[in-house]
């Protein structure tokens, strides 16, 4: 499944360059910033593996994170290799993960089909699919 079919552009940052609608409304107190792996927001992985912890205090953090599912620790652990974006934004490069995003602080879900998640409890490998 392809949510993308135009020519791909890229800011200067290389981040895939899409529009961005208001999908969801977000008021949770304390905020709508999330972690985003690059492998999304830069390669144009679908959303594989999330995870939601309790938000950190000081900062716009739902607590979500959001990642392809292929990423190493290597990859994961290099601060370059993820950033900070509103949670809207996350749900137009993906909106099959806006289900889920009023999960508890300790859910944890992984795609299991091109438009299914499911609870991750290891027993399964992660569905990984390209949006471009």
């Amino acid at each position: 499944m392809t949510f993308w079919n135009r020519k791909i552009r890229r800011n200067d940052s290389g981040f895939i360059q899409i529009p961005v609608k208001r999908l969801i409304e977000w008021n949770e107190p304390n905020g709508d910033g999330c972690m985003v792996s690059d492998r999304i927001t830069k390669d144009g992985f679908a959303v594989g593996y999330m995870y939601r912890e309790e938000p950190s205090d000081g900062f716009p953090d739902s607590g979500w994170r959001f990642f392809a599912g292929d990423e190493d620790d290597e990859y994961v652990n290099n601060p370059e290799n993820t950033h900070i974006f509103k949670i809207n934004t996350v749900c137009n490069y993906d909106p099959s993960i806006m289900r889920y995003l009023h999960s508890e602080a300790g859910s944890a879900y992984i795609r299991v089909d091109q438009n299914r998640f499911e609870p991750d409890d290891g027993s399964k490998p992660i569905f990984i699919m390209m949006l471009l």
